[in-house]
């Protein structure tokens, strides 16, 4: 049961990610091109007038009042907290991966015993640290005034800043995850220039909390 309840939480993460980057990439596209589109339509409408041709110039005045009768303002704001949003949840996602960049010079010097006391301290700093910014990001939103909001969306401003002790708490489960994979398999994850793989890959056997598929 806490295999299938960690594997949910995993593709969650990931579609959280995923979902918030694509909407977050589209409207900054769509916002770009409307900016771009009525200021340039103008351009074009005040050169073709000029050079006589009325067509071009009725069509690009159009264009610039089919644009201007969009109200984007709001675009960039809201891309700007899915961008915060998706950076939260993919640090979480990077602790769980080792995606994260760590200096591992002095452990890789280290005989196999001595790495595992450096390695599980270096993991408790990480939960200890994202665990007090969870608690103060959760102590700050909890006194946020309520009619408190965003200057374009006008969404209250707790909604927002929820990210961070979410984001955070999810970062700190998931230092307190890999410790106990470490702990029961002698393995974290790694990716490039993370911290490297000590000792084999989890067995079958290990306990729920620290299985891991095979890479």
């Amino acid at each position: 049961m806490l295999d299938l309840l960690d594997r949910i939480l995993d593709r969650l993460e990931e579609w959280i990610i995923c979902v918030l980057i694509a909407a977050a990439t589209c409207i900054t596209f769509v916002a770009v091109v409307h900016r771009y589109g009525a200021s340039n339509s103008v351009g074009l409408a005040n050169w073709a007038n000029a050079h006589g041709l009325v067509w071009l110039g009725d069509a690009a005045d159009w264009v610039y009042l089919s644009l201007a009768s969009l109200n984007l303002s709001w675009a960039q704001e809201l891309a700007t907290y899915m961008f915060v949003w998706m950076a939260k949840f993919g640090a979480a996602l990077g602790v769980r991966t080792g995606i994260h960049v760590g200096v591992d010079v002095f452990v890789k010097q280290l005989s196999p015993q001595s790495r595992k006391p450096v390695i599980m301290f270096a993991l408790a700093c990480g939960a200890l640290f994202t665990g007090i910014i969870g608690t103060l990001g959760a102590i700050y939103v909890y006194e946020l005034d309520g009619d408190q909001v965003s200057p374009e969306l006008e969404w209250p401003s707790w909604m927002i800043y929820l990210c961070i002790p979410l984001g955070s708490y999810l970062m700190c489960f998931r230092f307190l995850q890999v410790m106990w994979r470490y702990q029961y398999s002698g393995y974290v994850p790694h990716q490039a220039h993370g911290i490297e793989y000590q000792g084999q890959p989890p067995a079958p056997t290990v306990p729920p909390l620290a299985a891991e598929p095979a890479q």
